[in-house]
This record gives structure tokens, sequence and C-alpha cells, in this order.
């Protein structure tokens, strides 16, 4: 799991952002810092609570966000619609980024083993996490003040 300096893994997927497009972290790294909001399950309760306080309650201004799930990308696509999402959100079916971030969540209900812990990566400009928090159970929320820190540090 990558902690606080290290690089941040590069990994693709699917951006979920009006359209469905190929989605590569490395391409949306250099001007301002990346935050991942790893999240297990579109229109879950506690995910869309997460979601709608990212939307609501975080200044995004100085930071580009990316909600990343192993949903598809056509369930993630409605639930941006649904929710009225103004940030994109990223697919990962194949799991490459819950391993690259080895927040991988064995779930094993409703035919799907694995999903992604609840987590949240800060990335400065450089590519280099800055801030790191892991959610101790899936009902557990970010500390969002700690989260716009966070930002305004990597900003700094």
């Amino acid at each position: 799991m990558p902690g606080i300096g290290d690089d941040a893994p590069d990994f693709t997927g699917s951006l979920v952002d009006g359209d469905i497009a190929p989605f590569e972290l490395s391409a949306h790294l250099g001007d301002e810092p990346v935050v991942l909001a790893f999240f297990p399950a579109a229109f879950s309760n506690t995910c869309t609570d997460e979601m709608e306080a990212l939307r609501d309650g975080f200044d995004r201004d100085d930071c580009t966000l990316f909600g990343v799930s192993t949903d598809l990308p056509h369930a993630l696509a409605a639930y941006r619609v649904q929710y009225d999402l103004p940030f994109a959100l990223v697919a990962d079916p194949a799991n490459r980024a819950i391993e690259a971030y080895d927040v991988i969540e064995d779930f094993e209900h409703y035919g799907v083993e694995t999903v992604a812990q609840r987590a949240i990566f800060v990335i400065d400009a450089d590519g280099t996490v800055t801030y790191r928090w892991l959610a101790d159970d899936a009902g557990q929320e970010p500390d969002y003040d700690a989260l716009d820190e966070a930002v305004a540090d990597a900003t700094a």
C-alpha cells in the first residue's frame, strides 16, 4: 500500500464524466493535487452519503477529485447522474486500482467477491502521496476537514 511520501501507483480504468472514456491516472497528474476517493459500491447508503458530502461540503476548487469503485462504467454513469455528482468517477471492474493501492475488501455478497475498501489518497502535482486515510469498516466516512487540510497542504 502506498504510504505518505511514496510515488502514487499509476492505473487504468474507465472515466465516467458525462461520457465513458479510457482513464489513466498519470494523465491527470501535474497541474494540481488529485484526490482518489475509493468507495465500495454505487447506490449503497454510506457510499452515497460520502459522495454527496464530497459534492456538497468539500472544496474541490484546488484539486481534481475522482471517485473510484469496482462498479461497471454504466452503473457509475447512472449513479453520477442520479446524485448530480460534479466530479468524475472511475470504474475499476478489473480491480487494477484497488490492487495498486492495496484497498481490496473481500465482500462475497450479491455475486461480487471484491470491492474497494473505503479510502482516500491525496496525490500532489509531482505524483507523490501526501495523505492517506483508510476506513476501519465500510460504514465509516472520512474526516472531511482533514481532507480539506490535506489538499491545502498538497497545493502549498
